[in-house]
This record gives structure tokens, sequence and C-alpha cells, in this order.
């Protein structure tokens, strides 16, 4: 080869080799941070703050009646109640009421929270499964949601993006936690619990204590691809 042809030749690679480099640096980012549409991708764009205080939380006063169809979440106005809404998705086999096509009866539960398999009937004992905040209406309250409209808070309250159907001894034991201080027993629900968690505190511009984003960086150090889920992900759109 001759010298000049070893000239062309290098400077027609040196672009290519530029490029190697440049996209080695990229990567390290990635894997730093998480890939893009990543859990981690998402938490590591969350402001992180101390938690605000929780003067002035009132369940019914900020964020509306519970389980209100009038809102503009994701299901409002389709002439069902959010509880309703959430138990259709996450029941398997639900059975309406005799004349409803709101109202479920009966269906089984794999809960996700404790990887039991429970039973729902609906009467004395229906409170065995109950729907669950996913980011706790307390905790949104003091990381961000007392800046909110009401339109948006009532929406917070009412999105499937932030409501699961789970054990109810269960969900009275999380109370307002958040994932520095509770996570799932069932721990194969951890990465996707914590998942909804950040896809909820994005949706809505909340933000996460230092001790919360420690906690869940540990979690989704686990399972690194774990996808951020949306309104349309399944197992969080609402039946048609």
């Amino acid at each position: 080869m001759s010298a000049r042809t070893r000239t062309v030749v290098a400077a027609l690679l040196l672009p290519v080799a530029l490029a190697g480099c440049s996209g080695g640096g990229h990567q390290g980012t990635a894997d730093a941070d998480g890939r893009p549409g990543s859990a981690q991708a998402a938490l590591a764009a969350l402001p992180v703050k101390k938690a605000a205080s929780k003067d002035g939380y009132d369940r019914a006063k900020q964020f509306g009646a519970a389980w209100t169809d009038s809102t503009n979440a994701p299901g409002g106005g389709n002439k069902c109640d959010t509880r309703n809404d959430i138990l259709r998705r996450d029941l398997k086999s639900p059975r309406f009421e005799a004349g409803s096509k709101c109202v479920i009866a009966s269906g089984t539960l794999a809960d996700p929270y404790t990887g039991k398999t429970i039973r729902f009937e609906r009467g004395p004992k229906s409170s065995a499964v109950q729907i669950d905040h996913i980011v706790a209406l307390s905790d949104a309250w003091q990381t961000g949601a007392q800046k909110l409209p009401q339109d948006r808070r009532e929406a917070l309250a009412n999105d499937p993006l932030n409501l699961v159907a789970a054990d109810g001894p269960a969900n009275m034991g999380k109370g307002d936690k958040n994932a520095s201080a509770w996570l799932p027993a069932n721990k194969g629900f951890d990465c996707t619990y914590v998942a909804r968690q950040i896809a909820v505190k994005k949706q809505y511009k909340l933000w996460v204590t230092p001790d919360e984003r420690d906690a869940m960086k540990k979690v989704l150090a686990g399972c690194p691809a774990q996808q951020l889920p949306s309104e349309s992900t399944s197992g969080v759109a609402l039946k048609p």
C-alpha cells in the first residue's frame, strides 16, 4: 500500500473512530442514569427535596370525594366509579351485580403486594381487597401536590396509573409510607411498584425525598431494564 493510499484510508477511518469514542461516552452516561424510557432514567430526572409539611392535608377537601367519576383522569366520566373500574381491571373473572354494568360483585385477586390469591365478594368482607394509591395521597401532598390545582389533585387520586387492587391488611400496613419505609412483601413486584411510583411522580410533577430516591435506586439496580409505565401499559389501562 502506498503512502498516499494509507493517508486516504486513515482519513476515512478517523470519523468512524471518533464516532465510536463519542458513542462509548454517551453509553456510559446511559448506564449510570438508565436508558431512555426506563424507570431509572425517569428517576434520575425527578427533583430531590425534603418532604414539605403535612399541614393542611385533608383527603376529601384537597383530593375530592373518594372514587368520584367526575375527574379528568383516564376513565373519568365513564359512568362508573373509580373503585369499580379498578376492581374490574385487576380481578380475574370479575362478575357484575345483577342489572349493573359497573358494580363488581365478585372476582379473584392475584394480590401483587403479598403474592396471595384472595377471593373478593361484595358485602361485609369486601375490605379484604382494597384499592391502594401507589403514591399515597398524603405523600403526594408533602412532595408537591400542594402546588397543584384542585382538578389535578382529584385526577391524581383517581388515576389508574396510581391505583392497584391489593390485600386489605397489606394496604393498611403501608399507610402513607414511601419506598424508603415500605415495599411489598412480594419482592417479585418491587420493580413494577417502584416504576409505577416514579411514573406517577413524573406525571404529576412531584418530587422524591433523598431517602426515597435511594430506596428506589436500590430496587431498580436489580432490574435496570424496567420500563416506565404509561396510561396505556398492560395492567394500568382500564378495560374498555
